[in-house]
């Protein structure tokens, strides 16, 4: 398999209270969290792409764009549906949608950039744990 737009995944969660934007911190009500929703939806980007990588590849989280539209209480399920759309070199842009029974929960856009696995975390080791 090669990288090509059109790589699809889904991902079905339901919100537990350790989603909650009260228990990550990122608000005060029992919610799923932005946090947690992007880190779900990162997840199926990384899922969508798995068997197209070469042995020894990688891909990580450079920009995110991210509407979350409706809220999402402990126990809704969500759909969390990416695709890739942009292949440009070792640069990916996924789209992505989250969906409840109801409504659209969230979408936006997530790059990820190909990178050699042990290259990418030697030049973590030799710059003191910063790449720049």
């Amino acid at each position: 398999m090669t990288l090509a737009p059109g790589l699809q995944a889904r991902l079905l969660i339901m919100v537990e209270r350790e989603d909650t934007a009260t228990k990550v911190g990122s608000g005060d009500v029992p919610v799923l969290a932005t946090p947690r929703l992007l880190a779900f939806a990162e997840r199926a980007t990384v899922q969508a792409v798995a068997d197209a990588l070469e042995p020894g590849q990688t891909s990580v989280g450079t920009r995110v764009a991210l509407e979350h539209l409706e809220a999402s209480p402990v126990g809704t399920h969500v759909e969390i549906d990416v695709e890739l759309t942009e292949v440009d070199g070792r640069r990916l842009v996924f789209g992505f949608t989250a969906r409840d029974r109801k409504a659209v929960v969230a979408s936006g856009t997530i790059e990820r950039v190909v990178v050699d696995r042990e290259r990418f975390l030697a030049r973590l080791v030799r710059d003191g744990g910063t790449t720049r």
